[in-house]
């Protein structure tokens, strides 16, 4: 059974990365940038800031070709299937990153570690838990 998704972005991202060739992976851990939400979501960011890090959940709008197997950066010799890697290129460009919350004003979060591209449009935002996404950790094929 197929079902049609749709989602309305709730706000955007603003950084340095204008393209996907301009993140730099060995950088990412100290590239600043800020979330930007709609106005009428504000509100929803009440007691975020409370938070170290937040989950960053996005529509990658300028991935055009899905791919069903990667080769993951910094893994010489290594090809597996797109679901076990956090390649762009999948059958829906979604993309989840956490990233640390430095400041909230207002409708803006000011963040580190963003490795998304200016104006990415972004679905939703979540405070990082790590008793529930980081309990029992498995890296699968990171580890070898």
């Amino acid at each position: 059974m197929t079902v049609d998704v749709s989602y309305t972005p709730i706000g955007h991202v603003r950084s340095p990365y204008d393209s996907p060739a301009d993140v730099s992976h060995d950088k990412v851990d100290e590239t600043t940038g800020e979330i930007v939400l709609e106005m009428e979501y504000e509100r929803g960011l009440d007691g975020l800031e409370e938070f170290s890090h937040v989950v960053i959940v996005a529509h990658l709008d300028e991935v055009e070709v899905a791919q069903l197997s990667s080769r993951p950066p910094h893994a010489d010799d290594v090809e597996v299937g797109v679901f076990a890697t956090r390649s762009p290129h999948r059958p829906n460009p979604i993309a989840e990153t956490v990233v640390k919350l430095c400041d909230r004003d207002g409708r803006r979060l000011s963040v580190k570690g963003l490795d998304l591209l200016d104006g990415t449009p972004v679905l939703d935002v979540k405070p990082y838990v790590p008793s529930v996404d980081n309990d029992h950790l498995e890296l699968g094929w990171l580890e070898e």
